[in-house]
């Protein structure tokens, strides 16, 4: 039976989500707090991937906030170059660097408060950093969970943050954090822009955006499948034993 109401419907998708996408985790690879930071700044309007190809020589040639705090930012802007707005990315991630040194003694803030008084760090930003480096409540917004949450009427606001409280009444704390990484791969792989793939989709019956063809193939592939069992035949009863 589909869930009726966004709150019905945010449960199911949580829970399916889960089934599907059980070992979600973050992408940027990171070791603590501090690189998690960097790395999610230097990952605005770029790939993952791009992200890690940089951050290895960047972190082993900065290692501390107070380092990164001190550097050149020629030679930042030098080892980001290929993120692109290196210019603006240096100049976030040293001024970051410098915010933790000089204001919270050389360690990433918890609060959401805090993190987003750092250069280059929005609310996205931070709740990735709260949700993945210290695993405490934080729903990070990308352009993957905002397209997501409206197709399922989780939200109908293209601002993130707006998005992100409207998703914080349908989500639980502790859930809210792996919620988003699991939208962002079920948008990457299956909920596509462009053309999502309705039909292979483990949210089919429950979106109200879904492929209507996608809906009916699939309810008469479901039943098809029941009357099957339905006409297997019984297993023979053993024959008595004398």
């Amino acid at each position: 039976m589909r869930p009726r109401g966004a709150k019905a419907r945010a449960t199911e998708v949580v829970e399916r989500l889960r089934r599907e996408y059980p070992g979600a985790e973050c992408a940027l690879v990171h070791d603590g707090p501090f690189q998690l930071l960097a790395a999610t700044i230097l990952s605005a309007q770029t790939t993952d991937d791009n992200v890690n190809k940089v951050t290895p020589a960047l972190f082993a040639r900065y290692p501390t906030p107070s380092d990164l705090a001190h550097a050149d930012p020629t030679e930042v802007e030098r080892l980001i170059h290929s993120t692109g707005f290196f210019r603006s990315k240096a100049r976030n991630i040293i001024g970051m660097a410098r915010a933790l040194d000089d204001d919270f003694g050389g360690e990433v803030p918890t609060e959401l408060a805090d993190l987003v008084k750092l250069p280059g760090v929005g609310r996205k930003t931070g709740n990735v950093v709260r949700s993945v480096a210290f695993d405490l409540p934080g729903l990070p917004v990308d352009t993957h969970v905002g397209r997501l949450s409206r197709r399922l009427k989780l939200t109908t606001e293209t601002d993130p943050v707006k998005a992100e409280l409207d998703l914080d009444a349908l989500v639980a704390p502790e859930e809210r954090g792996r919620f988003s990484l699991r939208m962002i791969l079920h948008g990457r792989q299956v909920c596509f822009a462009r053309k999502p793939a309705c039909g292979r989709c483990v949210l089919l019956d429950v979106c109200p955006s879904a492929d209507p063809v996608a809906k009916r193939e699939a309810a008469a592939a479901a039943v098809a499948d029941a009357d099957v069992t339905l006409a297997a035949p019984s297993p023979a009863a053993p024959a008595p034993s004398d």
